[in-house]
Order: structure tokens, then sequence, then C-alpha cells
């Protein structure tokens, strides 16, 4: 269950993408949601690591106020993300725990490349994109860097997604998405819509047509805009990623998509570049 094919004709187990899962937890509902809809997408035999990060930030100190101790901050920070961890292992008691020291966002990359995670789950604060780019927020860190796939859930998300919007433009990325796409819709019973949208982009028809095959529409609207727009009707957007890192990956349709569909997102990763 889960053998697809793309375009390379390449046999390629999508399954695995839901094998191991990393979510980021901070106590908030948005980070449930996250283990929930991972908890959701988990393959029955597969795990689930909830991590909960702590970092001491500078205190904000004014002339009238005493300043904290550090030894009294770190442990308040560290509580406070035990805490976390615990109500996470709550929603999903076969979840384990983990609490590093260290930025949310850098701590989920550098686990999940020492633990060949093959899933990462944030959840999203709601947070403008541009502001994301400016502070380092955790998902715009883990959308920009992470070794494996990734997972923007969103509260707004019905759990099983059933009506998955996928983005294909021809590429093997895409057909890896479509792929994933497929393989969701047939495991909760649902409806898969391709999205081509063409833009400033030619797109290769032909290639299209090999991997979803006849009867697609091709947009000349930009894809993030009418990804966008498809999400509003659907429970989650899947598209692939083209491996950029750091800088190069700003701007990318995916990243875009991530940050501004109403639903939740998933960016989807070659096992090449997952090294699983």
């Amino acid at each position: 269950m889960g053998a697809t094919t793309d375009a390379e004709a390449q046999v390629v187990d999508v399954s695995t993408i839901f094998s191991r899962l990393l979510v980021g937890v901070d106590g908030t509902q948005e980070s449930f949601d996250a283990v929930q809809q991972a908890a959701q997408l988990k393959e029955p035999e597969g795990t689930i690591t909830c991590l909960a990060a702590w970092n001491l930030a500078p205190p904000l100190v004014g002339p009238m106020t005493a300043m904290p101790s550090v030894e009294e901050e770190d442990r308040e920070a560290l509580q406070f993300a035990e805490r976390a961890a615990r109500s996470s292992q709550a929603l999903i008691p076969s979840a384990d725990i983990m609490v590093v020291r260290g930025s949310a966002g850098h701590a989920l990359n550098d686990v999940a490349a020492h633990e060949r995670s093959t899933l990462i789950a944030v959840g999203s604060h709601g947070q403008p994109r541009t502001q994301g780019i400016l502070l380092g927020s955790t998902a715009t860190l883990v959308l920009h860097d992470a070794p494996c796939s990734v997972l923007l859930a969103r509260e707004t998300t019905h759990l099983p997604p059933r009506r998955i919007v996928v983005g294909v433009d021809g590429s093997p990325e895409s057909a890896l998405a479509y792929s994933v796409a497929r393989y969701l819709a047939g495991r909760f019973d649902g409806d898969v819509t391709v999205v081509v949208a063409e833009g400033r982009k030619l797109i290769d028809s032909a290639a299209v047509s090999l991997i979803v095959g006849d009867g697609f529409h091709v947009s000349q609207e930009e894809p993030v805009p009418l990804l966008t727009a498809a999400s509003a009707d659907a429970d989650l957007v899947v598209l692939g990623s083209r491996g950029l890192h750091g800088l190069r990956s700003l701007g990318s349709v995916s990243e875009r998509v991530a940050h501004w569909a109403d639903c939740s997102t998933l960016i989807v990763r070659g096992h090449d570049q997952e090294k699983a």
C-alpha cells in the first residue's frame, strides 16, 4: 500500500513520508492542532515525537524593575516547555516527548536531521509571512530549512483530510506531490483537485498528462493566488518542493502558499532530499 510511480518511472513508497513524525509544540492551541493532524496522517506502525524547545530571552528591565536571576528564568522556561510536551502527550498517549534548549525552528530541523524524521509538523499562529521572515518564526524556519517534508497545520482543517488540492506543473517534484495526494485520498476516502497554473511559467502539458492523465485544465493565472484561492474549500493543499533551502527558498510557490492558504499545507520533499 502506498507504492506509486513518479514522472521518472521510479517506484516510490509515499507512505514512508508518514512513518517518523516530529511535531513542534509550545502549549498553544495551534501546536495542539499540529499534533492532532500529524497523528491523523501517521501510518499505523509509524512513530510521532512531540518536541518542545525552550530558549531564555533577554529580560526586559526598566529603571524600577528588578532583574530576575538567570537560574529562575531558566527554570521557568524549562518548566513551561515540559508542561507543553506533557500536554501534547495527553492528546496522543502513544507519542514520545522531547524537551530541548534552543530556538524551536532550529531545534526541529536539527532533531529531524539527526533522527531521520520523515515529516515535521508545526502549527500556524497566523503570523504574516513578511513578519515571519524578518523575525525568523518557527514555521518560516522549518519551511525554509527542514531536511524532510513539512506540514503547516491550520485549525480550519477538517480531520481526516478528504478535500485535497494538489499543484502540478509537470516536474518530478509535483509528480511526487500528486502521488501523495492520491495516496491520502485513497486512505481517507477523499477527492483530489488538480491545479495546473501556468502564469509566467510555460507548463509542459505533456508532462502534466503523464502525471495526472487527461481532463486537467491549464489556468493562465499565477500559481500562488490560484492555489491560495483553492485552499478555501479544501482540507489540505499538497505541493512539491524543489529542495531549495535558506534564502534560496524565499518566494517559492510552496513557501508562499503555505503561509497564505486557508487550510493546512503539506510540502513534500523527495526521498533523496530526506535521506530516508
